[in-house]
């Protein structure tokens, strides 16, 4: 970079310093000399590779198969800890939001704050407020928000690959499909990994980059909000640029962009765009709307809203960019945590069949070279690993609500058999 080129860093510190300098002539001329083709020259290109080995042997199949049980393995003892810890969890967090709901108190007036409700868990309704705006001076953004990001994106090659795997003569060969487009991406792609870089090579680096800059303060009435539920603000949305003019004459605003380009409408190599986004539009009515309202459960302490400890062990810290009653709260929340308990037992489960997979797999190995014995095998072996997945899963789920819900423990359980009593009773002998 030249001396005295803009590089913009996320640093909240140099945010605030709109005396800085920028000499835009100096970063102009890096990304000039940063562009090694014109987008004339960058239609989507494409060649073929093809990589050859040998085929591996028995002995070479049979160790690999060797080190695939020691990975099932490990696959299959982490899927019970998975299993376990999810259904404890699970357990945990019902328990809270039970808990949390019996104690909770509304509060009418979020602008006086009650020292009677110090310790208590607490449900509010208001306006979101920051004293300060956050800017960027080198665009001339400035935002009364609780997020402001800019994001920057680089006009480069992408590499992309299509194989295909195929035997000819004794060997086992590859063929990859690499086909190169120019793309907005906000991250350096690094062309050195290119199959083929001539002609397809990236700057190393930005001339501008991204960051996000987060409120010190922010409000509900006079309440201030803990960091834990400031990063709960997470809607970010993008900032219309009509508004605004461009801060150098080499820049131009185009579809809620400033583009560092000589043509936004056909842009080369190295070129860069830049928009902004923001979350939790605060303070007064703009340009942008009236301030956000937002729905916040959590532990009132003189006049801060931190988390609040429950006697499961949890901690509730809830914020929501809408208008709800407590009531309505702590139903998203159960219905949050059954969405995730599904997504961790179905991970288990899959994590589990996996494990089962690669353990047994050997057998596959040891019959590969007789086609018929191998694809049947290979059809018993999976359909091993599917019941006892599903069994070993099924009893594991059962054993965290034992004593919390003993007759869904018992209902699984019975499920979690039913591959066992089914065989049982199909092996027992036949009287006259």
């Amino acid at each position: 970079l030249p001396t005295g080129a803009l590089r913009m860093r996320g640093s909240a510190s140099s945010l605030r310093r709109p005396e800085v300098g920028v000499d835009w002539r100096e970063v102009w001329g890096w990304v000039v000399m940063a562009r090694p083709q014109l987008a004339e020259d960058m239609g989507t290109d494409e060649h073929v590779r093809v990589t050859s080995q040998k085929k591996p042997g028995f002995l070479d199949r049979l160790g690999e198969t060797t080190a695939g049980m020691l990975v099932g393995l490990a696959a299959f003892l982490l899927s019970f800890y998975l299993l376990f810890t999810n259904e404890g969890r699970c357990v945990r967090t019902q328990k809270s939001l039970d808990e949390g709901l019996s104690l909770v108190v509304h509060l009418n007036d979020i602008y006086s704050p009650t020292p009677l409700n110090d310790g208590k868990l607490v449900h509010l309704i208001g306006p979101l407020m920051t004293t300060q705006p956050l800017y960027d001076p080198n665009y001339g953004i400035s935002l009364h928000v609780v997020k402001l990001q800019r994001r920057a994106e680089m006009y480069q090659w992408v590499e992309y690959g299509d194989s295909r795997d195929y035997e000819e003569n004794g060997e086992k060969k590859t063929e990859t499909r690499y086909s190169y487009n120019a793309e907005w991406k906000s991250e350096v792609v690094n062309s050195r990994n290119f199959d083929r870089e001539i002609g397809h090579k990236n700057p190393s680096s930005m001339a501008v980059e991204s960051f996000t800059v987060v409120a010190s303060a922010v409000n509900l009435g006079n309440f201030y909000l803990s960091k834990g539920l400031i990063e709960k603000i997470q809607n970010f949305k993008k900032m219309p640029l009509s508004k605004f003019e461009a801060p150098h004459a080499d820049i131009t605003v185009l579809d809620d962009y400033f583009y560092h380009s000589r043509n936004p409408r056909s842009p080369e190599v190295g070129d860069v765009r830049v928009s902004f986004h923001y979350a939790g539009l605060s303070g007064q009515w703009s340009f942008l709307g009236p301030p956000y309202t937002v729905t916040v459960v959590a532990r009132q302490q003189t006049n801060t809203l931190g988390a609040y400890a429950t006697r499961a062990g949890n901690h509730l810290e809830i914020l929501y960019e809408e208008q709800l009653s407590a009531t309505e709260v702590f139903e998203r929340e159960h219905a949050a945590n059954s969405t995730l308990t599904w997504a961790l037992r179905i991970a288990g489960w899959l994590l589990m069949f996996v494990g089962l997979k690669l353990m047994v797999r050997i057998l596959h190995t040891l019959v590969d070279w007789l086609p018929i014995v191998r694809d049947l095998v290979s059809l018993g072996l999976t359909v091993f690993a599917l019941c006892v997945a599903t069994s070993l899963s099924l009893l594991t789920v059962a054993v965290g609500w034992v004593f919390y819900r003993p007759l869904v423990a018992l209902f699984l359980t019975l499920l979690a058999l039913l591959p066992v009593l089914m065989a049982k009773v199909r092996d027992r002998p036949k009287t006259l």
